[in-house]
């Protein structure tokens, strides 16, 4: 005669939840199998019936009960398990920082996870795991550009000042030249990537014609711009700019105006024409420090929009899409506002390694 299966007694509290969890479409599988094991034993199901009816293994439902019976609803949980032992510790960690401060091998320009995991004896997929583990990206790069000016603060603080509390009846215009503006002739459309997207595309071969300049001068307090499109960028040309330019500010007493400009040659050594514009104070930025110059963030702009992508068959095609566009540009002008950037010398670092200590 077949032994009968032992009964289970359950409260009804835990009833109630069992049942939820055995009806439940977002619990995780095994909770699930193990609260309808519980609830069969419950009933009185015998085993063999049991695990038929459920499709397991007749001792997997003897030893849920069991396990159930001396630890209550926690029964449904996996057991904390060690897992497989770890292959890589922090030493190979330290390895692979240690082989990011060596020379790439041979024909490479840097490190890249295959070479790394080559040069270690390592698998790819744990090289990996460990640099984004330390937030190590081979691929991903920023440039900087730090000042030596030994007046960094002095002229820094003189150019912010001038937007942020500029003088009293002054306007501050911030000006500077973008120079070899090509002018590109390529055929352009639109293509279907891989993954179904519809991007904008160009062909890869193109034909020159020619470069051109652009003076830009961009009124901090309005965030007006005025452009003048050349084919040179010489003293002369930068000076009649500017004449150009304050002709059309209005020149009454005690106007004045004061402008920002890097460091380019054609910028400096204008005394004479400065001393007969007494109510025109040039402004320098710091050597190697032209981003602080408003205008720069201008000319950014204008390349996305006009120079990206684009085609120009001619020298005067271009000018005159340079032109529609700071015309346009007018008619939605709205001034920069200045946020403070804090550049601190700490932010780099020669080494990873010393990075991450």
């Amino acid at each position: 005669m077949p032994r009968k299966a032992p009964v289970i007694n359950v409260v009804p509290e835990v009833r109630m939840q069992l049942e939820s969890i055995a009806r439940s479409r977002s619990e995780e599988a095994r909770r699930v199998l193990r609260a309808k094991t519980i609830m069969g034993c419950a009933d009185g199901v015998p085993v063999m019936e049991l695990a038929d009816r459920l499709g397991i293994r007749p001792n997997t439902v003897i030893a849920c009960r069991e396990r159930f019976v001396r630890e209550g609803l926690s029964a449904l949980d996996d057991r904390p398990r060690s897992g497989k032992p770890r292959k890589y510790g922090e030493d190979a960690e330290k390895k692979i920082l240690a082989k990011l401060e060596e020379r790439p091998p041979d024909g490479m320009g840097c490190w890249d996870g295959g070479s790394l995991a080559l040069a270690l004896g390592m698998s790819d997929d744990a090289v990996w795991r460990l640099l984004r583990k330390n937030n190590i990206c081979l691929k991903r790069q920023r440039s900087w550009c730090v000042s030596t000016d030994p007046e960094f603060a002095a002229k820094a603080a003189d150019v912010v000042g001038l937007y942020l509390d500029p003088p009293t009846n002054a306007i501050v215009i911030s000006v500077d030249e973008k120079p070899s503006i090509q002018a590109l002739s390529r055929t352009t459309g639109y293509v279907t990537s891989r993954d179904g997207k519809v991007v904008r595309a160009y062909k890869s071969t193109y034909r020159r014609n020619g470069t051109l300049n652009l003076f830009g001068a961009l009124e901090v307090a309005t965030g007006a711009v005025k452009g003048k499109v050349t084919e040179r960028k010489t003293r002369s040309d930068f000076l009649q700019f500017m004449d150009e330019l304050l002709a059309e500010y209005p020149q009454g007493e005690g106007q004045e105006f004061h402008v920002i400009l890097d460091n380019y040659c054609i910028h400096k050594k204008n005394d004479a024409w400065l001393e007969s514009r007494p109510n025109v104070h040039f402004h320098f930025t710091p050597t190697s420090a032209s981003w602080l110059n408003q205008v720069e963030i201008w000319f950014g702009i204008m390349s996305r929009k006009v120079l990206r992508g684009a085609s120009h068959d001619s020298k005067t095609e271009l000018k005159a899409a340079i032109e529609a566009f700071i015309s346009a540009y007018d008619h939605n002008k709205k001034p920069f506002k200045w946020r403070k950037r804090e550049v601190r010398g700490t932010q780099i670092r020669d080494t990873i390694a010393n990075l991450r200590v």
